[in-house]
């Protein structure tokens, strides 16, 4: 990194706006702090702004007021994103947008709609700039620039490791038997075909058991967590294992392979952006479920591969998921971006 480069990303900060959204303003002027159950991690969009020392924003008036540059984010019908836009327009701010929800069946659903694909198209060519969570997320848009979503690795309290001799078993790191892209089914097959405990989260554990039961498949090693924990008792959750496993085919960011990063733990499956930069030699990408099982059996039984594979996915990681890096794109991307 050049010392212009390095003082650009110092300086720069960058407001998120979700107008209309559920999440109430934070400020991250101050950094990140540590994991707590009151405020919303940094993690998806919310790390953008964490990671320039921003802020996220639900109403526009607030976040035209900061005069930082935006990061509009496209919602629901598109409305509240359009006339968001024009104020900010109007009111001179640097803007960029990006679709809120960007796997490939979430993109699908949205610009399904041909009065909402339209407003999309309007949007989009009013725009400064279009910002893609995910490589695939970039045809939707034009012209666009891809810059991942960023982890706070460097902090020491956002690290969830355990002691390798505390971690036992494997865990399954999707949830969404309706989304058929996600594959959690087949992950979950396949978890159980490794003779090792298994857990995963399903609110109706006893739906999961009958299921598996009916086909035969073995069940009794297989822990199933029923409620919803905060982040910080999820990664915790996640960090008791020895690895994560997933068979994810709906190229989105990729939070399942962030979250065994925040734990230190080798992340298998999954074609998300963070799977594929970060895990490169256990991702889903271009593999087949013998494949990755291949994989699982031998993060599982080769403790050289399992470190090796730790260390190599934290030196991608930080080199280019890391709250610095992602910062330096982010001043990169909207210091070429007119008013």
């Amino acid at each position: 990194m050049t010392a212009t480069n390095s003082s650009v990303a110092d300086h720069f900060r960058l407001t998120v706006l979700n107008s209309g959204g559920r999440d109430p303003l934070q400020d991250f002027s101050a950094g990140i702090g540590a994991p707590n159950d009151q405020e919303h991690t940094p993690v998806n969009f919310h790390a953008y702004a964490a990671c320039t020392h921003g802020i996220f924003h639900r109403e526009t008036r607030p976040a035209i007021a900061e005069g930082l540059p935006v990061l509009l984010l496209l919602r629901g019908d598109f409305k509240d994103s359009r006339r968001a836009l024009i104020e900010l327009r109007k009111q001179g701010r640097i803007v960029a947008v990006s679709l809120k929800e960007t796997g490939l069946h979430q993109i699908a659903k949205q610009l399904g709609n041909p009065k909402r694909a339209a407003l999309f198209r309007e949007i989009v060519q009013a725009a400064g700039g279009c910002l893609a969570a995910t490589p695939e997320a970039v045809q939707f848009y034009g012209v666009a620039q891809f810059i991942p979503t960023p982890y706070p690795l460097d902090d020491q309290r956002w690290d969830f490791s355990r002691p390798l001799g505390e971690r036992n078993g494997i865990f399954v790191g999707t949830r969404e038997w309706n989304v058929p892209s996600r594959n959690h089914f087949a992950a979950l097959v396949l978890a159980l075909e490794l003779g090792e405990p298994v857990t995963v989260f399903d609110p109706n554990a006893r739906r999961c058991r009958k299921l598996l039961s009916a086909l035969g498949l073995p069940e009794g090693s297989l822990r199933v967590i029923t409620r919803r924990l905060p982040y910080r008792d999820y990664l915790a959750e996640i960090a008791r294992h020895k690895i994560v496993l997933q068979a994810d085919k709906s190229a989105v960011p990729g939070q399942v392979a962030g979250d065994a990063l925040l734990c230190r733990i080798p992340c298998v499956g999954g074609d998300g952006a963070i799977d594929r930069l970060a895990f490169p030699e256990t991702c889903g990408h271009g593999r087949s479920l013998g494949e990755l099982k291949e994989l699982a059996i031998r993060l599982l039984r080769e403790p050289e591969f399992y470190s090796k594979t730790i260390a190599q996915s934290q030196a991608l990681a930080n080199e280019l998921l890391g709250f610095e890096a992602v910062a330096r794109q982010l001043a990169q991307f909207f210091g070429s971006l007119s008013r």
